[in-house]
């Protein structure tokens, strides 16, 4: 029998459209290993709302290995130091895996690289990062034209079907056990809306793909409406590699209506890749210096801000709404991110890392690039952003996009007032806070500090 081949899974747990898988197949013998790596992300480690869909995400992709035939391998450790250690257990001579773009992995691949034969393989993306560039030869740093030359290279190739044998090895390697990692919380158990909401893993990443392409060609109208189902819901699979962008893609490119604004939704998950790339340490430093003597609060008084912002105590209530929803679901929608970012920003005018860590702690979907091009999008410091004087006014949104029926769900102190009422009560209602800050009050604050830039 040839020597067995390891496949390194890290966010591409697939069988579908997993070209490091189809590669490993076709070289023999295949040994699937995923890696609990806490020592080479340092700082970056997984949140606790990603590991909870992590555990999961692993028992159902180790349980489609053993229906064709396979098994998931489970080690902790340095990922180059594990592989090297399997690849002398087995008698493995090469390790496949797909590329990562997060500055740690792009590390741990060099490391990998410099002890064993890696072949590292696309399919994470609809374009490889750093393959579409400008005129010149340039990565883009902007994403419309970004957007505008990707469309050029797609459709994607379309999705390969997942192996039905996967070779096995002659003898297989010591396993850990899923539950010795302690992925899921336990005192308290706090993930009870997760597993409500949720079905991580490859088959549910296909079902959501299978209830969203039914709506696609409405996404234009119906994706900044919290209360209704207008989005994918997709992130957190994309996010794990449960599902390829191209088996997205070609599931709903032919929808018509307004599936073009999805599909660039999809563009820009690509697109926050390519800043990663250039910019490695985006989730952590302003890409405009100028912001780098920003008067962000500091202190006690900013402290409880921060602390009411995260447990949905703000006195906003769409933008209490979306923080209770995310530490109940580990996801907000979309258009509420946009609101409560903006929120702590620019009316509190605390600093924009302080929110980025809070999401990569709580959103299952956490994601360094989009996670860190948002946020800077958000507090006008990226290299494509939002200007910080465009202050968005969270009670006007609230209504503009209908949030009332979303408020009465997440903030059931207010469930009892009418549309008109909800969006900001005028009268003290039993049990819900007072706002942090007036509207006016918050914009010019926020003017005012951003004005001490230009002294």
């Amino acid at each position: 029998m040839a020597s067995p081949s390891i496949l390194w899974l890290r966010r591409d747990l697939r069988l579908a459209d997993q070209a490091a898988l189809l590669a490993a197949c076709a070289a023999g013998p295949v040994i699937p290993v995923y890696i609990l790596d806490d020592e080479t992300p340092r700082h970056r480690r997984m949140g606790a709302a990603s590991r909870w869909w992590l555990h999961h995400s692993l028992a159902s992709l180790a349980a489609a290995l053993e229906a064709r035939g396979s098994r998931l391998i489970l080690r902790r450790g340095a990922c180059d130091a594990v592989l090297a250690q399997l690849a002398e257990e087995t008698g493995a001579r090469e390790v496949h895996a797909l590329h990562h773009y997060e500055p740690w992995w792009r590390n741990a691949e060099r490391a990998v690289a410099r002890r064993l034969t890696l072949h590292l393989h696309h399919g994470n993306y609809l374009a490889p990062p750093g393959t579409v560039l400008t005129g010149s030869g340039s990565p883009f740093k902007i994403y419309t034209p970004f957007w505008r030359a990707l469309c050029e290279r797609m459709p994607p190739a379309p999705p390969l079907p997942a192996p039905r044998v996967i070779p096995a090895p002659a003898a297989w390697p010591a396993s850990e056990r899923l539950e010795e990692w302690r992925l899921l919380p336990t005192q308290p158990d706090w993930a009870g809306g997760f597993r409500a909401e949720w079905q991580p893993g490859e088959a549910g990443a296909q079902d959501r793909l299978a209830a969203f392409a039914g709506r696609a060609a409405r996404y234009e109208q119906r994706r900044n409406l919290p209360a209704v189902e207008g989005t994918s819901r997709l992130s957190a699979h994309l996010h794990f590699g449960e599902i390829s962008p191209a088996t997205i893609w070609h599931a709903v490119a032919d929808a018509g209506g307004s599936v073009q604004t999805f599909l660039g939704e999809i563009g820009w998950r690509d697109y926050a890749q390519n800043v990663i790339l250039q910019l490695p340490d985006y989730g952590s430093r302003n890409a405009r210096e100028a912001y780098d003597t920003f008067p962000w609060r500091t202190g006690e008084a900013a402290e409880a801000d921060l602390a009411a912002w995260q447990q949905g105590r703000t006195g906003y209530p769409i933008v209490d709404a979306g923080m209770r929803q995310l530490w109940a679901t580990g996801w907000m929608h979309n258009r509420v991110r946009m609101i409560a970012a903006s929120f702590l920003i620019k009316h509190l005018l605390i600093d924009w890392r302080r929110g980025e860590e809070w999401f990569w702690d709580t959103l299952v979907d956490a994601d360094y690039g989009s996670n860190a091009v948002n946020w800077q999008w958000s507090a006008g410091t990226g290299v494509d952003s939002n200007m910080f004087v465009r202050i968005m006014a969270p009670l006007s949104q609230s209504e503009k996009f209908d949030a009332a029926a979303y408020i009465r769900t997440w903030v059931p102190q207010l469930a009892h007032l009418s549309d008109a009422e909800i969006h900001d009560p005028a009268l003290p209602v039993r049990g819900y806070p007072r706002k942090l800050i007036a509207h006016t009050e918050g914009r010019a604050r926020a003017l005012t500090a951003h004005g001490s830039l230009k002294g």
